[in-house]
């Protein structure tokens, strides 16, 4: 008996409540604590840190410009793609500093001219195939010139390879221009009554199921 009530009391709160979908940025109080904690190489970027489109223009969708997702190995040894390709407009299309630091590498690495800039606080970025006229130690701001693009990373399609790390570990660079964040569903709170929630609006009541988000730093 006990648990045919707790059946039709869950019917009852489903049919009063239609399940409320609701952005990650609206829940941000129900992040959990752990979201401060480094979920391994392939956690995501902070989203809304200030940085640049490193390309002229800016797309008006950014994943629109990438030919080539994040993919990086579940092992350091491991193949895998450990940044993104982004389509340019040309060969020699300028490329631009995503945020303000110091260019920290600038050579060739196997066949390829590469451009780093140590953003600080860990964060490093990485472009390949580019040719600068900057020098180990050169100062940029966001949106300074680093160099040109170079063909062929791509094919016959123009293209640059971006990668970023954060103490030496690979992130996804498109997490400073998009919430990458997975979502997560979250139960209905037991204290939550009936009464309370049929009195609330539409867009704060809780729901069977919310969508919520979190991401690791």
């Amino acid at each position: 008996m006990k648990a045919i009530r707790r059946v039709k009391s869950a019917i009852l709160l489903t049919a009063l409540l239609p399940t409320t979908l609701l952005l990650p940025s609206a829940l941000a109080a129900a992040q959990p604590a752990a979201a401060g904690q480094q979920q391994g190489p392939a956690a995501a970027a902070t989203p809304g840190t200030a940085w640049e489109w490193p390309l002229h223009p800016r797309p008006a969708v950014v994943r629109s410009a990438v030919l080539r997702d994040f993919d990086p190995p579940d092992m350091p040894w491991l193949s895998g793609h450990r940044g993104v390709d982004l389509a340019t407009t040309s060969d020699a299309a300028a490329l631009t500093s995503p945020a303000a630091g110091t260019v920290s590498f600038v050579g060739t690495v196997v066949d390829r001219p590469v451009i780093t800039v140590d953003h600080g606080g860990g964060l490093k970025s990485s472009f390949e195939p580019v040719t600068s006229g900057l020098t180990v130690g050169a100062s940029v701001a966001a949106g300074d010139t680093l160099g040109t693009v170079d063909a062929g990373h791509c094919g016959s399609v123009p293209c640059v390879h971006w990668g970023v790390r954060r103490n030496g570990d690979y992130i996804n660079p498109l997490g400073f221009f998009v919430d990458l964040r997975p979502s997560v569903l979250l139960p209905l709170s037991r204290r939550a009554s009936a009464q309370t929630m049929a009195e609330m609006p539409v867009i704060d009541r809780p729901a069977t199921s919310v969508l919520t988000s979190w991401v690791p730093s």
